[in-house]
């Protein structure tokens, strides 16, 4: 399940070529799967596109499918398909169930009615509630329009059972298109740091990532101001209008591209912003980075094949086409998109800010790597920051051992508890 995971990140499917431009979504979808089930899987690579053909051979394509039933048992029942859009793109999922486990069939359809990714991952827990003895109150809560005008998100407000006003915390997701509580395989990091938070006094505002809450707010051209930026501005203002917050002790959480992008965020907050918290942020060029977890990921067995080579190779010259041609696209995003996240320089954006700075770092991360720890340190230097490595701890802040894989993402685990105390310690100490 390694490599069909890794797949998503940078090679498209095909639909194949006898499906009907009438068949809806979820009959594509299902076609698919049909295909699988029946072993036809000749029959599904003459579907792909040729990276993918290159990349997933059938061969290759069967030993993924039947190492399901291998590892969770006899498979069930199809559950019931759902659909939705983000950037363009119609998703399917369909559930499917095995003796072991249940596990979630995701499907990607372009406007052409094309495959254009699939992954199979576990089927998340549903959230735990909180206890009714628990230390706080959960509210929803609607984030006010954007200053372009774009419809507030849905999201949480994480209020501790002690006196108000409380210092406040807006969570910022990392890539791709989030829920509010930053679902990524089994885990929910924003969920543990949220509830974590508020056990020390801290309020939290978490919400639904625009690209997963409004897909329909993307169907032209945008850049990283309409994915991030702006509904984070949005929700520090939703902080800052709430009686409940201390509105002088305020801060954005950012996780990875999260943090890439929270100097941004303060600097677009009008002041309301009084300090920085920093989790897996990137300190280099993200293109960079994405070239970088692709060849970790094809060499975690000590070699990478001809075929994992054809798709190194396409992702660099889709890299590079994005780089120089404003229309190019890359994993669906547009040209425009990833150069204006390459002109940001997070470092001197965070030095910039004038803003006290909390920096948090897992040695086992392969998303960002020590590479983008070290140019923080040598970049914000005195008082003013503060820098924690956890050399147990993966991307999400959760605690695993060996090298970091994206398997790991599907095992249930929770963000390690010093971490959330260190955040809380570094909040209190910012009176």
């Amino acid at each position: 399940m390694r490599r069909l995971q890794a797949w998503i990140a940078g090679v498209a499917l095909a639909i194949s070529a006898t499906a009907s431009a009438a068949d809806s979504p979820v009959a594509l979808a299902t076609r698919l799967l049909d295909q699988l089930d029946a072993g036809q899987y000749a029959a599904a690579e003459a579907t792909f596109s040729p990276q993918m053909k290159a990349a997933v051979p059938a061969e290759k394509l069967k030993t993924v499918w039947e190492s399901l039933p291998a590892q969770l048992g006899a498979a069930g029942r199809r559950g019931e398909a759902t659909t939705s859009e983000a950037d363009g793109f119609r998703i399917v999922v369909i559930p499917l169930e095995y003796a072991a486990a249940s596990v979630l069939a995701r499907v990607v359809l372009d406007k052409d009615d094309r495959i254009a990714g699939f992954l199979v991952q576990p089927a998340p827990p549903p959230p735990p509630p909180a206890l009714t003895d628990a230390p706080f109150i959960e509210q929803g809560i609607t984030l006010p329009a954007t200053a372009s005008g774009k419809p507030g998100l849905p999201g949480t407000l994480v209020l501790p059972r002690t006196r108000a006003p409380f210092p406040a915390v807006v969570l910022v997701h990392g890539s791709g298109p989030q829920d509010r509580d930053e679902s990524i395989g089994a885990n929910r990091p924003f969920l543990d740091i949220a509830r974590g938070l508020a056990a020390h006094g801290i309020a939290t505002l978490r919400y639904d990532k625009r690209t997963r809450g409004r897909p329909q707010d993307f169907q032209g051209a945008f850049g990283i101001d309409d994915e991030t930026t702006d509904d984070a501005v949005a929700a520090v203002a939703a902080l800052a209008s709430n009686a409940a917050s201390d509105r002088d002790r305020i801060y954005v959480l950012g996780h990875s591209q999260g943090g890439m992008l929270a100097g941004r965020i303060a600097d677009n907050s009008q002041g309301k912003v009084a300090g920085l918290i920093l989790l897996a942020a990137p300190a280099r060029p993200i293109l960079d980075l994405l070239g970088e977890q692709n060849r970790y990921l094809a060499n975690l067995d000590g070699s990478i094949s001809a075929a994992e080579q054809t798709h190194l190779d396409a992702l660099d010259a889709a890299i590079a086409n994005v780089r120089r041609d404003h229309g190019a696209k890359l994993l669906e995003l547009p040209g425009r998109y990833w150069q204006q996240l390459e002109q940001v320089d997070p470092v001197a954006d965070a030095r910039d800010s004038g803003l006290p700075v909390l920096l948090l770092h897992g040695g086992r991360d392969f998303q960002v790597i020590d590479a983008d720890w070290q140019r923080w340190k040598q970049g914000l230097q005195g008082p003013r920051y503060r820098f924690h490595l956890y050399p147990a701890l993966n991307h999400l802040g959760i605690a695993g051992e060996g090298p970091g894989t994206l398997d790991e993402y599907r095992k249930p685990g929770h963000v390690d508890a010093t971490l959330i105390d260190d955040i809380a310690r570094w909040v209190e100490a910012q009176r």
